[in-house]
């Protein structure tokens, strides 16, 4: 697939989209925003792609809105790029039955910094940091964050962090549960691998269901989790990988994941 503002590639099971717009730290133009949901929806219906990494060219993650290409719009309806150009971004990412790691190399702010918490796990190197910038410019959180936030770090945490516009660095984001992983700039590549490796022959509808799974749980009562939970095993019980995993346990062997 050709794109202007990303890259795309799929090797051994694994989707690595890349948002490639370096010179201006990977900032969210109209058409990277339409390109990456078309590169998730790709991702999402290809079989052949077991994980996603989700990553920045150059130094930057994602330093989210182009204000400069916006400004030079006009007056544009703020809810009318949301609900066409970022919430079908977060809700792709959400409802994909596959696992999405970000590859944070980089800041990650505003809607960048949404994108970042909108993935299953984060793997960041040291010189990464995340910034809900939205309150400098005026503006509220956007792409997912008020949802994202308090549900990781708590009500209290998640104000600061949104009202004060805090830069939290890779270490801090460690502790607070935003990030899975911080690693040296060296061996954030090797360590993204590793992970994305694991998840590329691992069960991924058994990933899918788990992700389905935790997205409900912030909405549903014990009881409703637990009518689903048996809806799901009995789903995850009829699937072949499942079978395989059995098989190999009774052989005493590593089980080869299909992914089916």
């Amino acid at each position: 697939m050709a794109y202007q503002f990303i890259t795309y590639s799929l090797e051994n099971g694994i989707a690595t989209i890349t948002l490639n717009r370096p010179e201006v730290y990977n900032a969210l133009n109209d058409e990277i925003t339409y390109e990456l949901q078309d590169a998730l929806k790709a991702a999402g219906k290809d079989s052949a792609a077991r994980v996603v990494v989700l990553t920045g060219a150059g130094k930057a993650f994602c330093s989210g809105q182009d204000l400069k290409a916006a400004a030079g719009e006009g007056k544009r309806s703020f809810m009318d790029s949301l609900q066409k150009r970022y919430n079908p971004i977060i809700r792709a990412m959400r409802g994909m039955p596959k696992p999405i790691l970000c590859r944070l190399n980089g800041v990650a702010a505003g809607a960048g910094c949404s994108l970042a918490l909108a993935c299953d796990m984060i793997i960041a190197s040291t010189e990464a940091t995340l910034i809900e910038v939205f309150i400098n410019i005026g503006l509220v959180p956007d792409s997912g964050s008020s949802w994202f936030l308090p549900r990781t770090v708590g009500m209290a945490k998640a104000f600061e962090l949104c009202s004060m516009g805090s830069k939290v660095k890779a270490e801090e984001a460690l502790q607070l549960g935003l990030v899975n992983k911080v690693v040296p700039v060296e061996q954030l590549d090797t360590t993204v691998a590793e992970y994305a490796g694991y998840f590329a022959q691992a069960p991924t509808r058994a990933i899918g269901m788990i992700k389905k799974m935790l997205n409900k749980v912030a909405t549903a009562s014990l009881d409703e989790m637990l009518d689903y939970e048996a809806y799901m095993q009995e789903s995850a019980g009829s699937t072949a990988d499942h079978q395989e995993g059995v098989k190999a346990f009774l052989e005493k062997r590593k089980p080869a994941f299909k992914g089916a």
